[in-house]
């Protein structure tokens, strides 16, 4: 899983650069303010909090599970949201091996790895400022699920493409969304709604799209999400 690790190499890559920045000392100067009693004692920067939270390390289960409901708490700031996330990261990993990496349904790894880390950065928006006891399996058990309904849908995706491959092709007329999606041929919505169809209909994956559009998965990710809430749904 070469394109896997590169993944996941770049997340540290980038991590070592933020953890250790300036704003990473003064974001865990203003933790410390707002919560005197979470244990964060002699630590420097975000860096040293991530480590501080590794199993190995010598804070008890209860003292790791403090600091994780606070860095939830005060997740609104994307700094601290970016250190949850990096915390995670092993669990989500986990995550996607507990579900073969959706081996079958998915080509590459790398794919459902960038799909859980990007669900696992939309449950820690969604519930920052919350105050839960055992966030962290909490957000992962929430993972875990949202994970499992992504698979299906991809599944579904894949089946239909199949008995278009083995049948006629589809009728533009019986298929109200390729209808919508030829309707914004011509306009400036063009690039996205041949992205869609590429997507939808012929089952490509979300990463063979980006490279071929020169954009990155997460952006493409978002707009073509965009797209559809917008113009689709």
């Amino acid at each position: 899983m070469l394109i896997q690790n590169d993944l996941l190499g770049q997340l540290r890559r980038e991590w070592r650069r933020l953890g250790r920045s300036s704003a990473s000392c003064l974001a865990l100067c203003e933790l410390k303010i707002r919560h005197p009693d979470a244990g964060f004692g002699t630590l420097h920067d975000l860096c040293d909090v991530v480590d501080a939270l590794d199993m190995k390390s010598r804070l008890t289960v209860i003292e790791r599970a403090e600091i994780l409901r606070v860095l939830l708490e005060d997740a609104s700031d994307p700094l601290i949201c970016r250190t949850l996330l990096q915390t995670l990261i092993p669990g989500i990993v986990s995550v996607c091996r507990q579900l073969r990496f959706a081996e079958g349904v998915i080509s590459e790894p790398s794919e459902v790895l960038a799909t859980a880390l990007s669900f696992t950065n939309e449950l820690i928006v969604k519930w920052a400022g919350e105050s839960r006891q055992y966030s962290a399996p909490d957000i992962l058990s929430a993972l875990k699920g949202r994970m499992r309904r992504w698979i299906c849908k991809e599944r579904e995706a894949l089946n239909t493409v199949s008995n278009f491959d083995q049948g006629d092709p589809p009728d533009v007329a019986a298929s109200p969304l390729l209808t919508r999606l030829n309707s914004y041929y011509g306009s400036r919505y063009e690039r996205v709604a041949r992205i869609t169809y590429l997507r939808v209909f012929e089952g490509r994956s979300l990463r063979d799209l980006a490279r071929a559009d020169h954009s990155s998965y997460g952006s493409l990710q978002a707009e073509l999400k965009n797209f559809a809430i917008k113009f689709l749904l």
